[in-house]
Formats: C-alpha cells, structure tokens, sequence
C-alpha cells in the first residue's frame, strides 16, 4: 500500500511552475524533477486524486471505489516511476500557448500561459474572476495534479458550474495572521516531530509558496485618551505575548518561504493590500496572476486589488503552504452591476453595508461575487476594497474587482515601481484580464445579475447585534426604541417600557456622569474595513475639526480610540493636520492593529462598567468595524453598530444611540447654541481636496521600506535556531498538541457513531465567535482554573486568541461564550449545558471531558448557518477534543464545514424542511449515525441515517463535498493525511 502511496506522491511532488518551468528551459527542469524526488514540493495525492492518478497507472477506468482496491497492484516500481516524472517535467500539455511578453522597449517580461491563444469563445465569455481559476489549472496541469479535464470544466464553467464540479486550484501564496498564525506554526512545528517519530525528514515539512505573517491580532486597547497611548499598549502587548512572538521569530527563521511582519506595523489585510499584494507574479520568468487564501476571513479584501483572494481554516492553508492544491466545488458567480455615482456625504461605509444587506438577501454562500458596469470608475480602489473586505458579512467566497486603470492609479499611489505596474498591465491585457472602460464592452456570463443605482446608497449604520441589519441613519432613532420594546433576538432587548428612559447617575473620577439605554459608551475608529480608505479616515478628522470649532466635546466617559490599519494612515492625518483634532476628542491612536473589532477593546473604566451593570443598562459600542455578533465588541456593550469612521465620531459627540440627527441637536456649542449633524458633517468635495492634498506616494514607500525592521522590543527577542522547537511544558502559551500522538502510519478508517449523546443543542446563526475562543478569559471559566492552577495571574490572563498556540486552553475555551444559547437551558444564556445521564448542570467542558471519561461520544445539534462568522480552525479544533464526533444542522457556513471535516468531525445536514424541532428531537436522545466503516461504500453528499434510542429514525445528507474529504476522514483528519503522505514520500 505504501508503496503505491509513495510512487503517487513522488509524481505529485514537482513545484507549482516546474512544468512551465520546462517548456522554457527542459534541463533545468529535469534537474528540478530530479530534485523533487527528495524535497516535498507539492506532495499530494489529493481530490479526486486517489482515483485519476492511480488509474494512470493502472490503465483501469477512474472510479473512486475501485481504483482505491487496486492501488497495491497498479503501480510499477519506484525506478520506472522516477524516470517517467523525469520525462513528464519535459513536457507540458499547454506548452503550445506558453507565449513571449514583450517590453515595450526591447526585450520580454518573461513568458505566460495565453488564454486567447487556446482559441476558444467559451473564454471571452468567462467572468474575470473564474479566468483566474482556468490560468491556475493551465500552468499547473500536468495530468497529475491537475488534469486537462479540469481545465475543461473549468472553460465550460457555464454548463459545469451549475453541476458543483470539482476542481483543483493552486493559489500563489498563504497570508496569515497571529491568532490564527500561531496554531498554524503550532502545527508546522509539531508536524516536523510527527515526521521524525515516524523516521522520515522532518525539514519535509516547509512553506513551498509564500507565507506572509502579520502580527496585528495582540494589541488591546488598555491605554486611550493619551499621546502616549501607541507605546503604552505595544509595552503590554510584548509583555503578555513575549512568549508568542519569540515563537513566531523563530518559526520566521527555522522554515522557509515565510516573512513575518512584526507587531506595530498595520492590520494584515491593509498591509497586504498596500504591499504584500503583487497582483502579478514572476516567477523564474513565468508571469501568472497573483491569488491568495489567508487565514482570516476578510482576506478578501484583496479583492479590491483584481487579486483573487479569501479566507480558509488554518488547516486548509497549512496544507497550502505545504504545496497541496486545493479542492474546490467551481462557483457561481453573481455579477453586481453599479451604476451611477455616490451623494455627497455618502461614504464608501455606506456603500458596503447596502451591498451587503442585497447580498445577504440574493444569497450568495459559496459563490463569487464579480462587480462590473459604469458606476465602477466613480469608486476609488479603496471604496472597492471596503465592498470586497465585508465579503464573508454578505456571505460570498469573494467579491472581486477586476484590474482597471483605477487599480494601476493605487499602485503607483501606494509605491510600486513604474515598471512593475507596466508589467502587470500588459500582463493583464495580453490575456484577456483587463478591464479598459474605454473599450466596448464584452458580454460576460454570470450565474444571475443584481444591480445598485449608487446615487440611491445613503447613509447607514447596521446593527444592534448583525453585520447585515442595515439601519438608515434617518431611522436610527425609531430603530432603536423598537429594538428595547421587541423579545429577545437580534434585533430585540425586551427592555420594559417602564424602564426604557430611566437615567443612571454615576460619578466619574470626581465628575457628575449619567447614563441610559444605547449611551454610547465606546466609540471606535478601527478595522481594516475602514482605516485603509483615506477618504472616511479624513472625514472622521473634519467632522472632529468642525466639532472643535464650535465648540463640541465627547464626554469623558466614552472609551474613545483610534487604531490606523498601517504607518501611512498616522502619516496622513499628520499631513492634513487633522489628528491634533482628533485628539482633542479623545481619539488618540492607540496602537496599530485589529482592536476593538476583534474584542481587542480593552476595560471600560469600573465606574462605567458598575453603572452598567448594576443597573442592566443597554450600553452601546459604535465602531468602523466589519463584525458586531453579541459578545464580540465587549462583554458589557449588548448593542454594536457598524458606522463608517465620520459616524464613529458624531455618535461619540452624541454619546447615544438614541437620536434622530436630522430633527435633534447633537449637542450645545461654545455660545450655547444647539449644534446639528448638518453642521459638522463634511461634503464629498472637502474630503476629496484634503485627500488629493495629504495623501502621497512617498508615504507608502517610506512606510513599508522599514516595515521588516521591526522595533526595539521586536529585535531584541532572542530565539533558538534549531529546526525542531524545543518544547517547554510548563508553558500556557505554546503546547505540543495531541493530534499526532500515538501515530503510525496506518490510517484509522472511518470513525463510527454509536449512542452518542448530545452535548449542545442550538439553534440558528451559531457563529464562530459562539464556539470558538474569543475575548477575554472569565475569570470562573475552565481556562481561568487552568491558568490558575499553573500560577498565572489573573491580571496576566490575557485573551484567548494570544493563547490559541495552546490546545489546552482552547479546548477549555470552546463554547465558552457568555451569550451562547443552549437549548437545553431552556432560555438561559452561557457557556453551560446539560450531561444528559444525570442531568447535572455543568459547564460544556467538563461536561465533554465527563462524557469522555465515561467513554461516550458526542454530537451537536444545531440550526441554519451553522459556524457563521470568522474562519477560525479553532472553532473545529476545538470541538474535536472535546470528543465531538458529528454536527448535524440545517445548514453550515463554507469554511467551518471543511474545517469541521479537517479535523474528522462529521458534518450533516438535516433534509429540506426539517429540523431538531419538527422532528421533536429534544437533544436528550442517543444518537447512532448509519455511515458505512468501508471508505469505498462513502460518496460525498450521500444519504444516511440516523436513529436515536427513543426509536426516531431520520435521514441526512453527509457534507463530505468532495473525495478528497473522504480522504481526510480516512484519515483522521487533514493534517495526519498530509503527514502519511509525505513520510511515505520519503520512505
């Protein structure tokens, strides 16, 4: 068996451009052939790998099932093998259009796969964005990896579309950032072990793309309302994370191909949309577009930039770095069509959360989404780059830009050389990847069509707990009031009307300070989604400048901050003079990082956080963030609003929530004359004098010449230089994780369910941010008492994304969110369930580890859009060492489906139209899923049935998608697969 294994993998182990690579130069590609039989370029068996490969083989037809029983057989020997990859390197089977791109004065760029030279008017048809996924396949098709029919299917995406094919896809590089990053390198590092215990090259496991690491999920806001803010809280960061970014300096030196950007420098997806992005890679004088999946869901904001990009789990990209080609179920595509051009006042902010509420409305989950039409030369790249960041809040995979002349503008704004950006754009032009407004129009296909007027976008919030429940700002008001009266829900506190004006006095450091219902309590400037976009970044500094002038000043009690998205933004307020005003009201820049829209937000002040709750008032939070789920901002905010950055400040200037700004002052200037929104709001046009005037090239390549350099903190950790981490097991930070413990390499086979219990019953809209560790750490959770028992301080607790590297904490943490809801509490909220034996109360964890003990598996029920919210691995990982087997729910978010399946959880859907309650499931059943123990009797998306104790008997449908998650499952998981793999390689 491993044997065979070994030749497959041998086979799949050139680099992503070493076929092109031969068709240019076929002795250096025979040398790298030959090279690839001892380095893992690209080790794969993957998709439907282990049927197409070993039927080349064989020469028997590629069915799944029986090409799996005929491996052992239908492989010749190594040696035959090596000398047929040494003669496939030479030969690629779409040399033919590998084409010559000149320079305009002399010379070539270097050589590129030609789309129109293939001839075919399926192509000119194609949206821009599945153009991307046809490239990847014709440079990488080797009729191994991936085959000529792949690229097929994917020319005749209109037909095959519709039919969920599957296809490969190969992205050019992985961005991470350090939550997310952290686990990653966790498991790079304890993959290394696994392959030495196993008796292979542990140096096998080695980024073979780019992997670019930003550290920006660490910085909390402790330190507001100061000059001193940024040093302040970049102090308490390295103090709490010293531990994490040591590790992360020495993954930085001990694997390859991997840069990371040390703390201080911007938010990930700001920095890789003004300097990580390449748009177009050469590479060994091979250009191809540039693509990319990050570990972060907003990664699509480099969609905005013509880049195609999106978020994956962090097992998904570690298999990436690792030169596994994706898998992917080829999407529709829903082309957005924009026409006219945006109201003075209007923001980009705006723009996006109504897009987003039509997105959420057409449906849109798994899909691309592709804007095009005339309203596109009116929004600048980085309105477009706030649109594509919210693509996981409209629930699309992307929401793509393709590259126009408004793109090459940015470049060359944002400091890229002249020549690159010649580059590109003839790279882009010569295949049919670019769009000139000059030309006529081409007619694209699209899976269906949706249209916005832009001169009919006007200004908006959304909220109290969902990114897609836009409010108009003229309805704020009467929005809000129906929120206290409505039951609770997302868009109801059931506050009694009696008690819905009461005001709560409270003395603040020695001053008279009241409070109500929707006071605003925070007030935030922060998010990539907004900080990359000069134009609100520079409104919010007119409206503070405007509010200064006459007179305006936000309440002392407001948690105040602002937390630029990279070095340029700070330079540019500078520029324009504007911070000094912002400053005046309480927006000092706190830090350069995600902050409050990852629940970074920081201690509200005791005496705000007693009025709050000892009175149960409905506080509220006004960020530019792209998540409000409940729970997320902070613990004591129940309502959150999304508002562009100018908004941010005027509701700070209010200090409620509760206001119609049209028919309401927002407060009393210097003469006592009442104040309205009117007058401090700026027009389009003043905007875009200070923008033209402060924002300039030299700001971006000053920036980011030194972003690499780190800071005094950063370069004065010390790290070890060996290739395998010395483990340190007193560590609460950085732990070597169970998953490989005890490996052979033997796959498990299918893991069965047999009266397993439940261990949560949920309903609808379960987001990441319920099941995966978040926030802060109560201080009587099950990762408190850890901490606590190995000597941490309360005060050094720190947050639950800085101890992502540590699997003990994280399983404690799963499910630990306070405004979780169980089912089986019967309108409880937290982080508790029921064990169903005894029916004790306990939390989930010790709930999970006593089901453990006793030797039960588990399951969870659940409702529609299940794992909603931020790709976080941890969201399966998790649950997976809590010992839960099966998800059974109506319906899953896209990532968190193929992580659940990553991790060897089994996902299944309920049949159209039911659920736990219409099928009277109360969660107190045992649960028995019929799936077959034989891998070959599994298909993806098949029926099966499930039967509870009490005699139900109902049917699902398996969420494997594709066969390369069968494969995962057969093995445990993606990460043994991968393991098994490339110690076979080797051995």
């Amino acid at each position: 068996m491993y044997k065979a294994a070994n030749a497959r993998l041998l086979l799949r182990s050139l680099s992503p451009n070493s076929a092109a690579l031969a068709s240019v130069n076929p002795g250096r590609a025979a040398s790298s052939a030959r090279l690839a039989l001892s380095l893992p370029c690209g080790a794969w068996v993957g998709r439907s790998g282990l049927v197409r490969r070993a039927a080349a083989f064989s020469g028997t037809r590629p069915r799944f099932a029986g090409a799996r029983a005929q491996i052992g057989a239908a492989v010749p020997a190594v040696e035959q093998f090596q000398r047929r990859m040494a003669t496939q390197a030479t030969v690629h089977a779409f040399k033919d259009i590998l084409t010559s791109l000149p320079k305009p004065g002399g010379g070539e760029y270097g050589k590129f796969y030609s789309l129109p030279a293939l001839n075919d008017p399926r192509i000119d048809k194609l949206p821009y964005s599945v153009r991307i996924l046809l490239e990847s396949a014709i440079r990488n098709c080797d009729n191994f990896q991936v085959t000529k029919n792949d690229v097929e299917k994917i020319i005749d995406w209109e037909n095959t579309s519709p039919k969920l094919a599957e296809i490969p896809f190969k992205p050019a590089r992985v961005l991470l950032q350090d939550f997310t990053g952290v686990p990653a390198v966790v498991d790079l590092a304890a993959m290394r072990d696994a392959m030495a215990k196993l008796g292979s090259d542990a140096n096998k496991i080695n980024p073979l793309v780019p992997v670019d690491l930003v550290i920006d999920h660490s910085v909390q806001v402790d330190v507001a309302r100061s000059q001193n803010a940024v040093q302040a809280n970049m102090e308490l960061e390295f103090s709490r994370n010293k531990e994490r970014f040591g590790f992360l300096k020495w993954g930085s030196s001990a694997f390859q191909n991997m840069l990371v950007v040390p703390p201080g420098s911007g938010i990930v997806h700001q920095v890789n949309l003004e300097y990580l992005g390449r748009v177009v890679f050469n590479t060994d004088g091979i250009l191809y577009p540039d693509s990319v999946v990050g570990t972060d869901s907003h990664t699509t904001m480099i969609d905005g930039l013509g880049v195609a990009g999106w978020g994956v789990g962090g097992i998904e990209a570690e298999a990436t770095m690792l030169g596994q080609p994706m898998s992917m179920v080829l999407p529709g595509v829903v082309g957005f069509k924009l026409t006219g051009k945006l109201r003075s006042g209007v923001t980009a902010t705006d723009l996006v959360l109504t897009v987003t509420q039509m997105l959420r409305k057409h449906g849109v989950v798994g899909k691309f989404v592709e804007f095009y039409g005339e309203g596109m030369g009116k929004l600048s790249l980085a309105d477009r780059a706030t649109i594509a960041n919210m693509s996981p809040e409209y629930g699309a995979t992307m929401g793509f830009f393709p590259v126009d002349h408004v793109t090459l503008d940015y470049l060359k704004l944002t400091g890229r050389s002249d020549e690159t950006v010649s580059m590109i754009e003839a790279y882009l032009r010569a295949n049919k990847m670019f769009v000139d407004y000059n030309e006529p129009p081409t007619e694209r296909i699209y899976s269906s069509y949706l249209e916005l007027n832009l001169d009919e976008v006007e200004p908006s919030m959304s909220g109290p707990k969902r990114p897609h429940d836009r409010v108009p700002l003229k309805e704020m008001k009467s929005d809000w009031h129906a929120c206290l009266d409505n039951k609770v829900g997302f868009k109801g506190f059931a506050v009694p009307k009696e008690q819905q004006d009461k005001v709560v006095k409270f003395d603040f450091h020695g001053q008279p300070a009241e409070m109500k219902h929707g006071s605003v309590v925070i007030a935030a400037i922060t998010s990539c989604t907004n900080t990359s976009n000069p134009s609100v970044m520079l409104g919010a500094g007119l409206v503070a400048k405007k509010a200064c002038e006459l007179g305006l000043e936000v309440k002392p009690w407001v948690k105040t901050s602002l937390a630029p998205g990279s070095g340029v933004v700070t330079k540019y307020l500078l520029q324009s003079g504007l911070q000094e005003y912002l400053n005046q009201q309480g927006f000092h820049i706190v830090g350069y990082g995600c902050t409050t829209c990852i629940g970074n937000s920081g201690d509200l002040d005791e005496s705000v956080s007693t009025a709050i709750t000892e009175n149960d008032v409905v506080a509220a939070a006004v960020l530019s963030g792209n998540r409000n789920f409940e729970g997320r901002v902070h613990p004591l905010t129940r309502a959150n609003y999304l508002a562009s950055p100018p908004l941010v400040v005027a509701y700070a200037l209010a200090g409620t929530v509760d206001i119609d700004f049209e028919k309401e002052p927002i407060g009393f200037g210097k003469d006592g004359k009442e104040v309205y929104f009117r007058d401090i709001w700026p027009s389009t046009e003043e905007i875009a004098q200070v923008v033209q005037s402060s924002v300039l090239p030299d700001m971006f390549k000053g920036t980011y010449e030194a972003i690499t350099k780190g800071n005094p903190m950063w370069n004065q950790l010390t790290v070890p230089e060996a290739s395998l981490y010395s483990w340190d097991s007193k560590s609460t930070y950085i732990h070597e994780p169970p998953y490989f413990k005890d490996m052979t390499m033997s796959p498990p086979g299918p893991s069965t369910v047999k009266d397993a219990y439940c261990l949560l019953n949920f309903g609808d809209s379960i987001t990441t941010d319920h099941i995966s560790p978040a926030g802060s750490i109560h201080k009587d959770s099950p990762a408190a008492k850890y901490l606590m028992e190995r000597g941490v301080d309360r005060k050094d607790f720190n947050s639950y994304g800085s101890r992502r590297g540590n699997d003990e904490v994280m399983a404690r943490g799963t499910f630990a969110n306070i405004r979780i809801v169980n089912k089986f509490l019967n309108g409880e909220v937290g982080p508790k369930t029921i064990h169903v034996p005894t029916g004790e109360k306990l939390s989930v964890f010790d709930a999970a580890m006593r089901y453990k003990s006793e030797g039960h598996a588990t399951i969870i029920l659940a409702g529609a859009e299940y794992g909603s919210g931020s790709s976080r691995d941890w969201a399966a990982k998790g649950p997976m060492l809590l010992g839960v087997k099966a998800v059974i729910a109506k319906s899953f978010e896209r990532i968190h489906r193929s992580n659940l399946v990553g991790m060897g959880i089994i996902p299944l859907c309920f049949k159209a139209g039911e659920d736990a309650d219409s099928l009277g499931l109360t969660g107190h059943e045992r649960y028995s899923i019929d799936l077959p123990t034989n891998l070959s009797e599994i298909r993806p998306g098949q029926d099966v049935t499930v039967t509870t104790d009490n005699g139900k008997s109902f049917t699902c449908i398996v969420r494997f998608d594709t066969e390369v998650e069968l494969a995962y499952f057969n093995h445990g998981g993606i990460l043994p697969y991968v393991i098994r793999n490339l110690a076979a390689a080797h051995n």
